[in-house]
């Protein structure tokens, strides 16, 4: 890693006090001068908690904690800005429960010195999603219908695990972004492509959370599939 390189790494969190504490050891043993920024939406299982406490054995941490649950994509604007105005070069983003596995950092570094926006891809070579049974098929039958309908040369459209470099992105914002929840994320990378701004793909090995159920609700896909037809109609009918 490039010690001129100033990298946030930010995962939000909602009930993840089982997860947190391993996930911060691991960014910083892979990445020991990285700065990490967890956003806490209020959670009940006191996981700000948690993370106070390390914050006491490491000084690169911040944490915003919210009064309420205000939702991801809000989160992940808060962390993009906050990135901004404190003058980071990179940003990388992925998620509290261990399913994104901090040892590609190094790799969303070391790609992002040549390219504005990295996704980590469970569906380009290499890649790998290690879900099941229903949530499987609805990760790859949905990535293959968003690329199919907004004609994105991009195979992965709704893993969180990505990386920003801010530096490279001057007039690109994620308050771009109109898409909530979950299609926040698929909301993205149509904003960036529509922009003409390059998206680099590299493998990842998607595995199931390590502690907790999954957040995502079933009214989520209807959501999402409600969102992709709006993006369609927007990319062909302007």
């Amino acid at each position: 890693m490039s010690n001129t390189k100033k990298v946030l790494v930010f995962t939000a969190t909602y009930n993840e006090k089982e997860n947190i504490e391993l996930l911060v050891n691991s960014i910083f043993k892979n990445c020991p001068s990285v700065h990490i920024l967890i956003i806490d939406d209020n959670s009940p299982d006191k996981t700000y908690e948690k993370i106070e406490e390390l914050k006491n054995n490491h000084e690169n941490i911040f944490l915003i904690k919210r009064n309420e649950k205000q939702g991801l994509d809000t989160a992940h604007k808060e962390a993009y800005n906050f990135a901004k105005n404190n003058e980071y070069d990179y940003l990388i983003t992925l998620d509290a429960d261990l399913s994104h596995d901090p040892i590609e950092i190094k790799n969303f570094i070391y790609y992002l010195e040549k390219n504005p926006f990295v996704i980590g891809s469970r569906y380009t070579q290499n890649g790998k999603c290690l879900m099941k049974g229903r949530r499987l098929i609805f990760s790859i039958y949905g990535n293959r219908l968003i690329k199919f309908l907004l004609n994105i040369n991009c195979n992965e459209f709704t893993t969180s695990y990505r990386g920003f470099n801010i530096s490279k992105l001057n007039d690109f914002n994620l308050n771009l972004v109109k898409n909530k929840g979950y299609s926040f994320f698929m909301g993205t990378v149509f904003e960036l492509a529509s922009r003409n701004i390059e998206i680099k793909e590299i493998p990842i090995i998607f595995k199931d959370r390590h502690k907790g159920t999954s957040k995502i609700p079933k009214v989520e896909i209807l959501r999402t599939l409600k969102n992709l037809l709006v993006l369609f109609i927007k990319k062909n009918f302007k």
